[in-house]
């Protein structure tokens, strides 16, 4: 377990020490968000814009609201921190840069490399994985294990999956006290 996570660190900072001084945002959501969905498509262009504004975009490198960030990245912008997983995950064709694709055995380690590397994050609709990316930054910056940073929750008008998150995050652990208002 020690050497393979060695072996990730060290490839992972090989692979992004080019970049270091390159602002990046990682963008996390549903690797089962097809083309036609408004967040693939609200991922591709929030990607877009944020290229305009110079920025690197990061993703898991699978399909879905991954495949539009990497999509809307302009081309060999992006890096894709993939995990090896029991059911196959491809990389999304949107990766120009072999270099730029790194692939994980162990989560903790991919988990480390999107906070180290990054400046913002964006999570979109997903499933248990965005919300543990979620809690994970938001767990180290309240743990003060990680500078505060931009976190983008992206929901299109009308809908209502962030809205019902932080209803339950005010009324089941702000009101319980289970973490402090400020926290938020």
């Amino acid at each position: 377990l020690v050497n393979t996570a060695l072996k990730e660190f060290r490839y992972s900072f090989k692979a992004f020490s080019p970049y270091r001084n390159r602002k990046k945002v990682v963008i996390f959501g549903s690797a089962r968000s097809n083309p036609e969905s408004v967040e693939y498509k609200m991922s591709e262009d929030f990607a877009k814009k944020m290229a305009d504004k110079g920025y690197m975009i990061v993703t898991g490198g699978g399909p879905g609201v991954m495949e539009a960030g990497n999509k809307g990245a302009k081309i060999g912008e992006s890096f894709a921190l993939n995990i090896k997983l029991p059911y196959e995950q491809k990389t999304n064709p949107y990766i120009s840069d072999k270099d730029k694709i790194i692939y994980f055995k162990y989560f903790f380690t991919r988990k480390l490399m999107f906070i180290k590397e990054t400046d913002a994050t964006a999570l979109f609709y997903g499933g248990f994985g965005t919300q543990d990316e979620g809690f994970e930054i938001l767990t180290l910056i309240q743990t003060g294990k990680s500078k505060p940073r931009p976190i983008i929750f992206v929901e299109p008008e009308g809908e209502t999956y962030w809205t019902e998150w932080f209803n339950f995050i005010n009324n089941q652990l702000v009101k319980k006290r289970y973490i402090k208002k400020n926290d938020l």
